[in-house]
């Protein structure tokens, strides 16, 4: 789960620093421009997460064929009465975020990137006591504010050593901005699917892989009307429209490199799920929460070391602020001098932690 959850957001910042020629349009006259496709990269991580479903039937129907020919034991996959279309809303709501969050990533660091995610809990937290009337102990407010310090703390990092690398201080700033509205897409994601779909014993690797599917078809259709909506100020691709799909295309078949970052954004997306879901199941969403936080680690390290960023002992502290208050929020750090006191209504009984972020 660190490695390909590691290596999905460097492939990804790996690809947004690379140039290939463009297309052959008269405007472009293929020369070499640097890839910034957010939308097409969204694509092909619903391609992964659809890459999930595709696992869980070849798994499926494997197990049929040893259960009619072999007599072994029919493996429990969970429900499989239910209607697709309950994903559709989460999947519309993880195709904003996503492609938000990328467009952010273009403006920003990969390790704030991934610090920055961490939003997710404060946002998912305020939205369950207003639609799932779930009770916030002190305890986990705390944990809210921790993080909320860790996040201030990073972005302050963020502007503060932004003279010293290709990004602007308003670069910078809008990015990580654009990333934290993606938490809050994030959150009501989280939020939906506790409400509508976690009761219904739907196996983890269906519903990401129905989510994919939702994601690739509509994200794919709206390329379409994408390629003619001039957006000079959000894009920067030489057509100056929202997203250019034919220039992302043919600039991966022109670098190798490129197409690799592409792939191997594709691949660990699919087995980060897979992994990530193993983990849950097994242990529990605190140990995929620790790791996580390793993850963030590995690509904070691998940012420095590659210098696409310099050390930032302030953007350390903000890290440090991040990972005790999401340990707080999921007890994994226990305060005993606190009781477990609500500080919201409890109706129907769903006090238990949120889902860590995934």
């Amino acid at each position: 789960m660190v490695i390909f959850g590691s290596l999905n957001t460097l492939s990804t910042k790996w690809a947004d620093l690379q140039s290939a020629p463009g297309s052959s349009s008269e405007k472009l006259d293929g020369k070499e421009h640097q890839f910034d496709h957010p939308f097409l990269q969204a694509v092909c991580m619903f391609i992964g997460e659809f890459l999930c479903l595709l696992v869980f039937k070849l798994w499926y129907y494997s197990n049929k064929y040893d259960v009619c020919r072999r007599g072994t034991r029919e493996i429990n996959h969970g429900n499989l009465d239910f209607n697709p279309v309950i994903f559709l809303v989460p999947a519309l709501c993880d195709m904003t975020g996503t492609t938000l969050m990328y467009i952010g990533l273009n403006f920003t660091y990969a390790s704030s990137f991934q610090m920055l995610r961490g939003a997710v809990i404060v946002f998912t937290a305020l939205l369950s006591v207003a639609f799932l009337r779930r009770a916030i102990d002190t305890k986990s407010w705390i944990g809210i504010a921790l993080v909320i310090t860790g996040l201030a703390v990073v972005g302050v990092s963020d502007v503060i050593f932004s003279g010293n690398s290709q990004f602007g201080p308003n670069k910078i700033i809008t990015g990580d901005l654009i990333i934290i509205l993606a938490q809050v897409i994030a959150a009501c994601q989280m939020v939906v699917e506790e409400k509508f779909i976690s009761n219904k014993d739907i196996h983890p690797l269906v519903g990401v892989g129905y989510e994919g599917l939702f994601g690739m078809t509509i994200l794919g259709l709206l390329l379409i009307p994408f390629y003619y909506i001039p957006a000079p100020g959000l894009s920067n691709n030489p057509r100056g429209v929202l997203e250019d799909a034919i220039d992302g295309v043919y600039q991966i078949g022109q670098n190798p490199t490129l197409a690799l970052a592409q792939i191997g954004s594709i691949f660990s997306i699919a087995f980060f799920n897979f992994f990530g879901l193993s983990i849950t199941k097994e242990f529990s969403a605190t140990t995929r929460m620790v790791m996580d936080s390793v993850r963030t680690i590995v690509i904070w390290a691998v940012s420095i070391g590659v210098k696409w960023q310099d050390f930032s002992y302030i953007q350390v502290i903000g890290f440090v602020f991040l990972l005790s208050g999401t340990a707080v929020y999921n007890n994994l750090i226990k305060l005993p001098c606190l009781q477990s006191v609500p500080l919201a209504v409890n109706a129907d009984d769903e006090s238990a932690p949120l889902i860590d972020n995934k």
